[in-house]
């Protein structure tokens, strides 16, 4: 292995092909964005150079602004939603359900694999209320609770938490079957010793899972996060950013400027925004990482 690492010419095998894609996909694009953020129009359609225009208009677009808070709720809301479910159903995976964990873990990871249309057609269904009551008004009637039968992704004040909803059911197993794979390395013996010592239910693992598996958490909150900032396919599939503007991202609105209204320049520079969100939130929460 010294041998391998003193060799130049082998760290260039290794290293450069990787940095050769990550510059064609990651920073080539990036520098792109910066370049057409300067212009305004389309390029072939009034395309000039405008300087920091684009930048100044954006702190006074009140649709962008009505964007960012979207996506800072839903980023609140699906964030730890889907964390937090991942991790308790891993400790029922490893410690509750070890009969039909096998059936459970197939079951709950299933919406992973589906396509976003489809789940968005379904949760559709779920939530319809014309011409007939979804699954969700029909259980609602049923029980007796006609008040709350509504239009859960007609109206805005519920249309983006049931989005939030449909995404972190779809999600929830994906990280729960992290949780677990990080469960399953901990040594029985440490949790035995624990048990030992007096440690149950929720001090077991606030002081003995929970910091084992604080950097399998921190990962997941980054993925997490960087996934929720660029929130497009599941609201477009769900709601198409409706009704008004209750569930519309800063991605669905950077691609309106950008196609819709031919501003490929503003355009740039939202995408310049949620780039620069993802790198920030990504660094704040790894700095929760205690390194001791």
């Amino acid at each position: 292995m010294k041998n391998v690492l003193a060799n130049k010419k082998a760290i260039a095998l290794f290293v450069v092909p990787a940095l050769v894609l990550y510059t064609a996909i990651v920073a080539l694009p990036v520098v792109w964005s910066l370049y057409y953020s300067l212009y305004s129009g389309s390029p072939g359609l009034k395309w000039e150079f405008c300087g920091l225009d684009n930048y100044k208009m954006l702190f006074n677009d009140k649709n962008f602004k009505a964007a960012l808070i979207v996506n800072v709720k839903y980023i609140a809301v699906v964030m730890f939603g889907q964390v937090g479910l991942g991790l308790l159903l891993a400790l029922m995976f490893k410690f509750w359900l070890k009969k039909f964990k096998t059936i459970v873990r197939t079951l709950v990871f299933f919406p992973v694999v589906l396509p976003t249309v489809a789940v968005g057609q379904l949760f559709a269904k779920i939530y319809e209320i014309q011409p007939n009551y979804g699954l969700l008004n029909s259980l609602l009637d049923g029980i007796g609770l006609k008040s709350l039968v509504q239009p859960w992704i007609g109206q805005a004040s519920t249309a983006l938490g049931s989005l939030c909803v449909m995404d972190i059911w779809v999600a929830m197993g994906f990280y729960s079957v992290i949780f677990y794979g990080a469960l399953l390395d901990i040594s029985e013996d440490v949790v035995e010793a624990a048990r030992i010592d007096g440690a149950h239910g929720f001090s077991l693992f606030r002081y003995v899972l929970a910091p084992l598996l604080r950097p399998v958490i921190i990962t997941s909150l980054v993925f997490s996060f960087s996934g929720t900032v660029k929130m497009f396919e599941s609201a477009l599939a769900l709601t198409n950013g409706g009704p008004g503007n209750a569930t519309k991202s800063l991605s669905m609105y950077m691609y309106n400027v950008s196609f819709s209204y031919s501003k490929v320049g503003y355009g740039s520079v939202i995408a310049i925004v949620i780039f620069l969100i993802c790198v920030i939130g990504a660094t704040i929460i790894g700095k929760f990482d205690k390194k001791d």
